[in-house]
């Protein structure tokens, strides 16, 4: 099956659309509309490659045939070791990328020469408020400049060939809730981004500036505001329908953290909104309405951001199921007839084609398990939602599968025009959802409204092996036309890196266990591997010059899975080093010898604290601590791990801390606001008696 391609349909429509803006400070040198709806084979112009964000390169120099001569051309390690989410962009024979707290690279994409560097100095505190690591996932480039969004929420535009500054401007309403990850893209000269920050009071919403001044040209919300300030247009109106309580204290979610494409054939762009906020609806009188446009795709006019339409994939969202994975716009044959469609394969464990020009419901088809549906509507798309998954009014947990790692986040699939397939990074997982009961609002911290404490995962090794066995990952290649499953490659874990499919009739991917792997696109035979020493979960892009095809992968493991899952992160056991990887045929370079693993030995204080102390400390540290050192206090490789922190040893130090803010340049603001000293040693009594627990299991 050969589907058509986008990028000449694109390149078409941008001609001869009528609609675009009569706006003299359009591109005409540089990288241009135009060039990037049909971009040379050679070149890498945008995240997704291309406006449908296939992520599919007609390169095929490197083959079925020839990859096993695969080698490693250059590499570069950075100075941050935390998750690398980004995907370089190649343009002019220079390879762009960004780094941990949103820094920026150029290099010379034939020998990895460093052209240049930007620092935007984010203030390290600002990791608070950043849910899921200090992560970005690449730049936009249009004209001579360089665009970076960073996490502290500033737009910057660098020149292309100098890397300095030529305007930056704050993006955000705030520094206590908002943070942006994303990468930018850009659509008639305008430069299109989100943000993050869902679980921390944000309003979520896109928003368009202008290219060459950064000057937000418009604005639209995702979620209603205070309905006693008026509505900014009628589609906030109309979700307002849909939402009770006084949702807006707390932001409303909704946040367009990832996804966004511009579709040149209708001139809109789509986008994924996050999750409701909170996620229990009974922790904030948010109701079991739709809660729009949360769980949604979005369209908006690409000129004016006015709304278009929406199809919204998980109603009332309780179980953190955003739909922010990237959307695909390709033309495919249904029934018949072409369609031009967009696909989606978001967190809530379903594969979605829509209608692009209208959102039309086509089909939908499950490509993980999941459990918090009892099907899904054929004619409509409404999924039934399983009763047993409105977990808010239960006194015992909901075991929801997907859990809130999702059945595919932002690791980005792609599509091969050849194959017709698209090749999905899958998590299968669960997790227990459980609503906090007499839960309210703090100043700082996520606002779900769960309780985390009661679900920790428990000191048992029974228990733990049963949930490490149900927690694995796949490399899923799937049909989105007959909805069904191709082929798979199974891994012993989740949290994969995303995909490239090229016409060499291939599909690259790198895994948690630190491999960078290439696979038939037809069939999923493994044809090659490299060790790149740490876990990847970026998603690989290929270039070429004079001639030479280059592939590229960020590598360095970290996110949400590391940060927050406490025993099932470490269920890799890898380290976590910064670096690009960049391969051509014939090349013979090595990476440097890694250093030996920590073993990190278990050596607490005795327990000295009281049950009581114990029981408060969990539900402390369940609410504030977990999300950034661990379910049950077992941390990843990004955070440091308390069990072994020799400040439990000391109730001074734990309170200089939690309380005063010692590490606050380290990312550990103070919890001042949210917590007392006696809180402070009732956690620190809490990661005591875990310590000793764990300890006692060791050699098991």
């Amino acid at each position: 099956m050969r589907i058509q391609s986008f990028v000449a349909a694109a390149a078409l429509a941008l001609a001869s659309c009528n609609s675009a803006p009569d706006r003299s400070e359009l591109a005409t040198e540089g990288v241009t509309d135009a060039l990037i709806a049909s971009a040379p084979d050679s070149d890498w112009l945008t995240y997704g490659r291309d406006y449908g964000e296939q992520r599919f390169s007609p390169l095929q120099q490197i083959n079925a045939e020839t990859v096993g001569d695969l080698g490693l051309a250059w590499s570069y390690d950075f100075d941050t070791a935390r998750g690398q989410e980004a995907t370089p962009i190649v343009y002019d024979g220079t390879l762009y990328t960004t780094s941990a707290w949103s820094k920026v690279y150029a290099f010379d994409a034939r020998s990895g020469e460093l052209k240049w560097s930007y620092d935007p100095e984010v203030p390290r505190d600002t990791l608070v408020r950043a849910c899921c690591d200090a992560v970005n996932r690449g730049v936009a480039i249009y004209g001579d400049q360089v665009y970076v969004a960073t996490l502290d929420g500033r737009l910057v535009a660098l020149n292309r060939k100098t890397g300095e500054v030529d305007w930056a401007k704050t993006v955000v309403p705030n520094q206590e809730d908002y943070t942006i990850t994303g990468a930018p893209r850009i659509a008639n000269g305008l430069v299109l981004i989100g943000s993050g920050g869902a679980e921390y009071k944000a309003r979520g919403y896109i928003a368009a500036y202008d290219h060459a001044t950064g000057k937000e040209v418009w604005k639209f919300y995702t979620v209603p505001g205070n309905p006693a300030d008026g509505f900014e247009n009628d589609a906030m109106k109309k979700a307002a329908d849909t939402w009770s309580g006084e949702w807006w204290k707390l932001g409303g979610g909704g946040t367009v953290w990832d996804s966004i494409t511009y579709d040149p054939t209708t001139n809109l762009v789509l986008f994924g909104t996050g999750n409701a906020e909170p996620w229990n609806p009974g922790a904030n009188d948010r109701g079991a309405g739709d809660s729009l446009y949360t769980g949604s795709i979005v369209a908006v006019d690409a000129d004016t951001g006015e709304y278009r339409w929406h199809f919204q994939e998980t109603p009332e969202d309780r179980w953190d199921y955003d739909s922010n994975a990237q959307i695909t716009i390709a033309d495919l044959e249904i029934d018949g007839k072409t369609r031009h469609v967009a696909l989606h394969a978001p967190k809530n464990g379903y594969f979605y084609v829509l209608d692009a020009a209208t959102g039309q419901f086509i089909s939908a088809g499950s490509f993980a398990p999941q459990s918090w549906t009892l099907g899904i509507d054929p004619e409509t798309g409404k999924p039934e939602i399983n009763p047993a998954a409105r977990y808010d009014e239960a006194d015992t947990p909901y075991i929801g599968t997907p859990g809130p790692g999702g059945a595919h986040s932002w690791q980005p699939m792609s599509m091969s025009r050849d194959t017709g397939l698209v090749y999905i990074p899958v998590n299968i997982s669960a997790f227990p959802y459980l609503g906090a009961k007499d839960w309210e609002a703090s100043d700082i911290g996520f606002q779900t409204g769960v309780d985390l404490a009661s679900v920790a995962m428990p000191a048992d090794k029974g228990v733990r092996s049963a949930a490490l066995a149900a927690t694995t990952g796949a490399l899923v290649a799937w049909d989105p036309v007959a909805q069904k499953e191709a082929w798979r490659v199974d891994y012993p874990a989740p949290w994969n890196g995303g995909t490239l499919a090229t016409a060499g009739n291939l599909v690259f991917q790198g895994d948690a266990f630190g491999n960078f792997a290439a696979f038939s696109a037809d069939k999923g035979s493994k044809l090659w591997s490299f060790s790149a020493q740490t876990g990847v979960i970026a998603a690989p892009m290929t270039y070429s010059i004079d001639g030479e095809q280059y592939v590229a992968v960020m590598a360095g493991w970290g996110g949400v899975w590391d940060v927050a899952t406490g025993v099932v992160a470490n269920k890799g056991n890898v380290r976590n080093i910064s670096r690009l990887l960049v391969f051509k045929l014939g090349a013979k370079g090595e990476l440097p010898a890694p250093q030996p693993l920590s073993e990190m030995v278990l050596d607490p204080p005795a327990f000295s604290g009281t049950e009581e102390q114990v029981l408060q400390g969990s539900a402390l540290y369940g609410r504030y601590c977990s999300v950034c050192h661990g379910d049950a206090a077992v941390g990843g490789v990004l955070n440091p791990d308390l069990r072994h922190s020799a400040a439990i040893g000391s109730a001074d130090a734990i309170r200089s801390v939690v309380i005063d803010g010692a590490l606050q340049h380290n990312g550990m603001v103070s919890f001042k606001s949210a917590l007392s000293a006696d809180d402070a040693e009732a956690i620190r009594q809490y990661l005591i008696k875990r310590a000793n627990e764990d300890k006692a299991l060791e050699g098991k």
